[in-house]
């Protein structure tokens, strides 16, 4: 575990304009529904706290990759870290990353993270634009609805009392570019009406998807990094939790 340094206890600017979160990692996780019976039978028993870490692990594992996963393969090389955080000797991990890869494909992110719904509503409460901007494959926004966790209102339906509402929920596979692609944060800005700037917060779990990719764009990354996982964390903010980021603002 690499030592905090300052980038850790630095305060977040009080000059804020927006809000920027992924979803992944943020605020929703892979299901430990689905995953917990082939672990199971491995003789392995991860615990809640235990799954959501090893997702941590995992995006370190895609962080400190020469190069991003080929297009098609992220989720199973994911699992292959993600698998081995959970307890699964090395050797088993890529054959059952390929089984559980098939069998959960398009179904497995759904887990509210613990605490995320505190914390989301905690930086709601701040009264700035909110948006999520995510890579995914077309359903975070739908599913986010459907979690309670929050939702774009649209003007065509009710308010969904049970989630937060946010200003946009910027899906990569509907809007054709992704993170670290600038691009994508500069269509959710458009969308809140907020100039790009290093004002505007951009939250996520990645350094080569959020870090990288608010950087490029001119944001502010804050990097949510619970258990001081980050492989590089000179140069950027650290948060553990989303109200700890409240908090600070």
């Amino acid at each position: 575990m690499p030592t905090r340094g300052a980038a850790y206890s630095a305060g977040v600017s009080s000059e804020v304009s927006a809000i920027l979160l992924d979803a992944g990692g943020v605020l929703i996780f892979p299901q430990p529904d689905l995953l917990r019976p082939p672990l199971e039978a491995l003789g392995v028993s991860p615990d809640i706290a235990a799954f959501e870490r090893a997702h941590y692990r995992a995006m370190v594992v895609q962080d400190v990759a020469t190069a991003p996963p080929a297009a098609g393969t992220w989720w199973r090389e994911y699992l292959v870290g993600y698998l081995a955080a959970c307890g699964v000797a090395e050797d088993q991990c890529r054959e059952l990353a390929a089984e559980v890869a098939v069998a959960t494909m398009g179904q497995a992110w759904t887990h509210v993270g613990t605490g995320a719904m505190a914390g989301l509503r905690s930086l709601a409460a701040l009264g700035l634009p909110m948006g999520v901007v995510s890579n995914s494959d077309g359903s975070v926004q739908a599913e986010l609805r459907r979690l309670g966790v929050c939702y774009a209102p649209d003007g065509r339906s009710a308010p969904d009392a049970a989630g937060i509402p946010v200003g946009v929920v910027v899906d990569s596979a509907v809007v054709g570019v992704a993170k670290p692609d600038p691009a994508i944060f500069g269509i959710a800005l458009d969308a809140l009406g907020v100039p790009a700037s290093g004002t505007v917060l951009h939250v996520g779990d990645s350094l080569r998807y959020d870090v990288a990719g608010a950087l490029a764009a001119g944001l502010e990354p804050v990097h949510l990094d619970p258990h001081g996982f980050c492989p590089a964390p000179d140069g950027h903010r650290h948060v553990r939790t989303l109200a700890e980021l409240a908090q600070d603002l």
